[in-house]
């Protein structure tokens, strides 16, 4: 579905009509076109049981809070699927393997240039996300960390979910920042993905409180879709991937 145009694009300013607006859009889309919307979210339902699984049986427990908090830096992944999905709905085309075949052929654009960035940010998250566990709660004495929750309830337990915290709300706040707009961008024209990024950064900037609700939306719902064992992910990111094509769609012209 690539657009030739090599003209910029042109960002406006958008406000809470617009993000109501996607939203709306986004819960249509899904609605009609239900098995699309289950087919990508499932990719991510599996995933995350997978990565529950593993480190349950591990025993390393706490590597499962730095898994959680740093899965949605990656649902944006999901998202590319549905960008086309939500581009044929409004275009009135049929919702065959075409998609497929869409999504596959960005492995020769831009856009990988992009995920693999993120991958990156998400790999630094897992690797400070384990020092800031060692850096807190190295030298406290337990004799399972799989039984000994009460050790986060401590001093030293606190300080580390608060400090994990703003570290993740920091990366996470790059990656939003870099792929609200850019990620739907590069699935959409041909340009290059430093140009995506910077024309997302401005559309962040430019829109700071709508684009900050957006953020806070987006993680609310995530994290409340992954407590039933991930399986809200099923209806979550489909609404959210197609009300963020929706949401690119008014922000750029």
């Amino acid at each position: 579905m690539s657009d030739a145009t090599p003209a910029r694009p042109v960002v406006r300013a958008i406000g809470p009509g617009d993000l109501n607006e996607a939203l709306s859009k986004g819960w249509s889309d899904f609605r009609r076109a239900p098995l699309w919307g289950l087919f990508f979210g499932g990719f991510y339902v599996v995933a995350g049981l997978i990565m529950a699984v593993v480190v349950w049986l591990t025993g390393q427990v706490y590597w499962l809070a730095i898994l959680v908090f740093g899965f949605p830096l990656i649902g944006s992944f999901a998202a590319v699927g549905l960008y086309e999905v939500s581009h044929r709905l409004s275009l009135g085309q049929p919702l065959d393997r075409g998609i497929l075949s869409v999504i596959w052929a960005q492995k020769d654009r831009q856009l990988p240039w992009l995920c693999a960035i993120i991958i990156f940010i998400f790999l630094f998250w897992s690797f400070i996300g384990h020092m800031i566990f060692a850096l807190f709660l190295g030298l406290t004495t337990m004799v399972n960390i799989s039984t000994s929750y009460e050790v986060f309830l401590t001093t030293n337990g606190l300080a580390m979910l608060g400090f994990g915290s703003l570290v993740g709300a920091a990366l996470a706040g790059v990656i939003f920042a870099i792929t609200v707009v850019g990620l739907p961008l590069l699935v959409d024209r041909e340009i290059d993905f430093v140009t995506a990024m910077l024309l997302s950064i401005e559309a962040a900037r430019r829109s700071p409180f709508t684009m900050a609700r957006w953020a806070v939306t987006i993680v609310i719902m995530v994290m409340i879709a992954m407590v039933p064992a991930f399986l809200g992910l099923l209806v979550v990111l489909p609404i959210l991937g197609h009300a963020t094509w929706h949401l690119y769609k008014r922000t750029l012209q």
